[in-house]
C-alpha cells in the first residue's frame, strides 16, 4: 500500500513539474540594468515597476515576440527601446539615462502614504516614480510651487486622484 501511495505521489509531482515546465516554455522574460534603477519600466505601455526590481533576481514575464520598453524618470530623458524576446529566453535591456537640467525652486513637498509601495505616481499625467519613494516623513517628492493633478495607480485596486497646491516649504499628503 505504501509503495502505491509513493508511486501516486511521484506521478503527481512529475505531472505538476511537467505542467510548470510547459507553462514556462511558453513565456519569455525581460530583465533590466538601468541607471538610475528607480526609473519606471513600461512594457507595451503598461507600468511594471522600477527598473531596479528587474535586475539580478527578478525578471518580467512577457509573451515571446517584439515589445516596446520605455524607461521614465522625471530627472532624465525618457528612453524607448524595441526588444525581441524568444520563447523560454530572457532578454536584458541595459541603458544609462541622460540627466535633464535640475528644476528651479522654490519647492513644496508631496507625500504618497498609500499601502501599495509600487503604485505608480503621475503628476500632470507624467510618471514621477512609485509611491514607496514618497511615503514617509523623510521621503517626499519635491516640486516647484504651483498646482498639480496627482494620480496614484496601484497594480490592483482603486486609483487615487487629487488636485494639489504646493506652497514653498510645505508638504501635501495625497489621500
Amino acid at each position: 500500500m505504501k509503495l502505491m501511495q509513493k508511486a501516486v505521489g511521484v506521478m503527481i509531482l512529475l505531472s505538476a513539474s511537467g505542467a510548470l515546465m510547459a507553462q514556462s516554455a511558453g513565456s519569455a522574460y525581460i530583465k533590466t540594468s538601468v541607471n538610475p534603477g528607480r526609473a519606471g519600466v513600461f512594457v507595451d505601455g503598461k507600468y511594471v515597476g522600477p527598473a531596479g526590481n528587474f535586475g539580478m533576481a527578478r525578471s518580467y514575464p512577457v509573451a515571446p515576440g517584439k515589445h516596446e520598453v520605455k524607461l521614465v524618470d522625471p530627472r532624465f530623458e525618457e528612453h524607448t527601446a524595441s526588444v525581441e524576446v524568444a520563447q523560454g529566453k530572457t532578454t536584458k535591456l541595459e541603458h544609462t539615462m541622460k540627466p535633464l537640467p535640475a528644476p528651479k525652486g522654490p519647492f513644496g513637498g508631496l507625500r504618497t502614504p498609500v499601502s501599495e509601495k509600487y503604485a505608480a505616481v503621475y503628476i500632470n499625467d507624467h510618471y514621477y516614480g512609485h509611491a514607496g519613494e514618497f511615503n514617509n516623513p523623510t521621503q517626499k517628492l519635491m516640486l516647484p510651487v504651483g498646482e498639480y493633478d496627482v494620480r496614484v495607480e496601484p497594480p490592483a485596486g482603486s486609483v487615487i486622484k487629487q488636485h494639489v497646491k504646493l506652497e514653498e516649504g510645505k508638504t501635501v499628503l495625497v489621500k
